[in-house]
């Protein structure tokens, strides 16, 4: 691997190959679907876990024409019999569906009508054909027909359009073709979040109907996806399919990097002493028996690594979606759930009954669901095997925990600022001197909120979440100036406050308790902390002669507010 290119964001097998690219090979794929396959395989997995290069990959084995030298070298081309057999010997047809969006219906209909007008033109050679006849190539010319640049296709057209493109390849081949369908249920997702979801299930129901049910040139279909969406939804009456999710032993291996993948990678980089960051932040998947590391983040890290040595590891798996499904599971969270979630967080492992097919119509009717779909596509992953469908479920690793915490503060962001008067209330008890009123909505603020705090996390880590909690709430509602961990006398203290009255000053020092009999004399530790390292000098430098101090003291849910004056 040293001195090959990272593919970061490539999935074209071909250009991969070609150009010189660093490839895990994943090629065994191949053989192992040769032996074990249905009529229609359907792989889910969860997003950037290389499905889209896995596709891409089948196409180039099987696609007649085939460059058989993009496969020197890798796993499958040890099976020479299996490969004289079955490289190059098919028609392909590869869609994929994941750009198949739009806010209206007839919107996204363009794009699907766009994607299978723009593979149908890959076979421009059918037009000339002496092997079909007038009327299958008229067939032909209503798939690539065009009006004003854009593909055009009736409804009757457009649901019959793979099988038609199925039945002209087969015969002017005298073979059967292999049916690549990638991102299946992007479509469906898309039109969920649009409010067009039964038009779209009506449509692709119709498509995949023709293309996988009753298609006699068929020879397999491979579908990936991150949902397996309920069987009764689209795929009504498909008796020959066959589900290889997250949780199925079989592929285990082929999406995403094992830890001797990772390890391989890291050393032809010369970066094995960044296989802890690594695995911290990026392993954690359980996909069948296999323990996973997330691919884009690998290959991203690395890459910057080999840019910067000391680059900190980031969410590049995270920031390629705006996790949605996150935000509307917070937001769904009763007490119970939320208490599970500061357990998940906590590095704990949540018990639940995962159903792995749903409708996108099901998603919001329970909050089980979204546990359900959380699971699926990656945000939680599995300890051990399941016992009558009940998972262990855990946040795989830092990365996803990441965005757990983001949106928990997001969320408690947004509820805080739906209670505005008691917050004015809340910060202009600082101003007051009324410690016990502080205290009082301080905890109830707690008690709402979701923590974020890791339980083995030391103690100044915590101490710096409380602190960044209240300079939150203090300024979400008043115009004072407020200045954090600014010097000031012999030290820096936590928060300084200048009012609008130019004679008053606050000065707030946060203190976490390791239990809440401790937190009267953490408050006792931070008021003395003020005085003795006269943090209120820079106030009476500015002329202000009343000055309040407070020393806040917090154990989990529960705060405890002394006041003293200066």
């Amino acid at each position: 691997m040293q001195g090959k290119k990272l593919p970061v964001g490539i999935d074209d097998f071909g250009k991969l190959r070609k150009e010189g690219f660093c490839y895990i090979d994943k090629t065994g794929l191949i053989r192992d679907l040769l032996s074990n396959w249905g009529e229609v395989n359907l792989f889910t997995r969860p997003r950037r876990f290389g499905k889209t290069l896995n596709m891409s990959m089948l196409k180039n084995f099987f696609e007649i024409g085939a460059d058989k030298s993009l496969f020197d070298g890798l796993e499958i081309s040890k099976e020479t019999s299996l490969c004289e057999k079955y490289m190059g010997k098919f028609p392909v047809i590869f869609i994929s569906l994941k750009d198949v969006d739009g806010l209206r219906f007839e919107d996204a209909r363009k794009r699907l009508i766009k994607k299978v007008g723009t593979e149908a033109e890959r076979f421009r050679f059918l037009i000339d054909s002496d092997r079909l006849s007038v009327n299958e190539k008229e067939k032909y010319r209503a798939l690539v027909a065009l009006d004003k640049g854009q593909y055009v296709m009736d409804e009757a057209m457009l649901t019959s359009s793979l099988e038609i493109l199925s039945s002209l390849l087969c015969r002017h081949y005298g073979q059967k073709v292999i049916l690549l369908i990638d991102e299946y249920d992007v479509p469906l997702d898309k039109a969920f979040q649009h409010s067009y979801y039964n038009e779209m299930v009506s449509l692709i129901r119709g498509l995949f109907g023709q293309a996988l049910k009753t298609n006699e040139f068929l020879q397999f279909a491979v579908l990936t996806g991150c949902l397996r969406v309920s069987k009764e939804s689209i795929f009504t009456g498909l008796n020959n399919f066959k589900v290889l999710s997250i949780t199925d032993t079989r592929f285990d291996e082929y999406f995403g990097f094992t830890e001797a993948e990772v390890r391989e990678l890291l050393e032809g980089y010369e970066m094995e002493e960044k296989a802890g960051i690594v695995k911290e932040w990026y392993d954690g998947y359980r996909f069948g028996n296999a323990d996973i590391y997330c691919p884009w983040d690998v290959i991203s890290y690395v890459d910057r690594l080999s840019a910067d040595p000391y680059a900190e590891p980031e969410a590049f798996w995270i920031n390629t979606s705006g996790n949605d499904l996150v935000k509307r599971f917070i937001d769904k969270a009763d007490k119970t759930t939320q208490n599970e979630i500061e357990r998940l967080i906590a590095g704990e492992a949540i018990e639940k009954k995962v159903r792995l097919d749903l409708t996108y119509n099901e998603l919001d009717s329970s909050i089980d669901n979204l546990w359900s779909v959380l699971f699926t596509t990656g945000y939680l992953t599995k300890e051990g095997r399941s016992v009558n469908g009940v998972y262990k479920l855990v946040i795989p690793n830092r990365e996803v925990r990441e965005v757990f915490v983001l949106q928990i503060q997001e969320w408690f962001k947004e509820h805080v600022a739906d209670d505005e008067e008691p917050m004015r209330v809340f910060c202009h008890a600082f101003l007051k001197g009324e410690p016990e009123d502080i205290q009082k909505r301080l905890n109830i603020i707690l008690n709402r909120m979701i923590s974020v705090l890791d339980a083995k996390a030391p103690d100044e880590k915590k101490e710096n979440f409380y602190h960044g909690l209240l300079l939150g709430l203090l300024r979400s509602e008043v115009n004072w100036l407020i200045m954090s961990n600014a010097e000031s006398g012999d030290g820096f203290r936590d928060i300084l406050i200048e009012p609008e009255d130019p004679d008053t000053g606050i000065v707030i020092e946060v203190k976490y308790a390791s239990s809440v009999a401790g937190l009267e004399k953490a408050c006792e530790e931070a008021l003395r902390q003020i005085q003795e390292k006269r943090y209120e000098e820079r106030l009476r430098n500015d002329g202000r002669t009343d000055i309040l101090t407070y020393g806040i003291a917090f154990c989990r849910k529960r705060c405890k507010v002394v006041c003293g004056r200066r």
